[in-house]
């Protein structure tokens, strides 16, 4: 009996397989046994849909409030240079005016 490999997005071990692709029954995520196969490829999409690599540019689609600050950052701020993180937050950038921040890639699109 071969071992399924666990969520990359909530680290379940609960997978099962339905035909190419790999589910989790905890967070419902989806994902194909092909990119399961390939190991330690990170794959983050933007708010759009659109791929993301470590070094792209993104726009900020949504006001987010910023933890532990009174400040806001504001629709439309750019962030240069990001790098992709495994993780809820899975996009780490310094942020000019910020400093070093992580952010979720649904708040995000590809410049």
């Amino acid at each position: 009996m071969s071992t399924l490999p666990v969520c990359p997005a909530c680290q379940a071990d609960y997978t099962w397989q339905d035909g190419d692709n790999l589910n989790c029954p905890s967070c419902g995520h989806i994902w194909s046994a092909s990119a399961a196969d390939a190991g330690d490829s990170l794959i983050v999409r933007d708010a759009n849909g659109n791929l993301l690599a470590d070094g792209d540019n993104v726009t900020v689609v949504k006001d987010l409030k910023v933890k532990g600050s009174s400040s806001t950052l504001k629709i439309g701020t750019k962030v240069k240079g990001i790098r992709l993180v495994e993780g809820d937050h899975n996009i780490d950038c310094k942020i000019e005016g910020f400093g070093p921040m992580k952010l979720k890639s649904e708040f995000v699109k590809k410049s």
